[in-house]
């Protein structure tokens, strides 16, 4: 019997869904990697605001200080913020991961059964033919017993 149509179509969903979680898969991971970059860009501003502030000590001018001091301040709040987000950002991306290998496996699993049955139905197809040989020849086999010998002037039933 050959592969019904209803397995190929739920290979076929199992494909869509796949890819449809792939890239919600990859859409949290670009997202996470943003956040990540983010948070780099925080530290490193306020790495370079308290850089400032330890050069404006010794200079007169207070706004230097004030400006260095808002820098790093200003930095330090983005990266506290983002570091929940981050934490949200890698949970999602470990969802969505697990969610994607769930439906690859499901779509494997259609393509197994499919290429079992296919391969069920070429076993049945090459018994049908061997079956088909094996007919063809026990029927001529038959009809040269019962057709006469070259030379015999008798007839098949003549020699029972």
């Amino acid at each position: 019997m050959p592969v019904s149509g209803s397995l190929r179509r739920l290979l076929r969903v199992r494909n869509v869904e796949e890819e449809q979680h792939r890239q919600a898969l990859e859409l949290a991971v670009a997202d996470l990697r943003t956040l990540v970059h983010a948070l780099a860009s925080a530290r490193a501003a306020e790495r370079r605001g308290r850089a400032r502030l330890a050069l404006s000590v010794s200079g007169a001018d207070p706004a230097d200080r004030i400006a260095a001091l808002v820098e790093s301040s200003s930095a330090a709040r983005r990266g506290a913020a983002l570091v929940p987000r981050i934490a949200a950002a890698e949970e999602q991306a470990a969802r969505l991961r697990r969610q994607y290998l769930d439906k690859r496996t499901e779509r494997r699993q259609a393509e197994t059964l499919i290429r079992e049955r296919e391969a069920l139905d070429a076993v049945d197809a090459g018994r049908r033919a061997q079956h088909q040989v094996d007919d063809w020849f026990s029927s001529r086999g038959h009809r040269r017993e019962s057709s006469p010998k070259p030379g015999s002037t008798r007839s098949p039933a003549e020699e029972l």
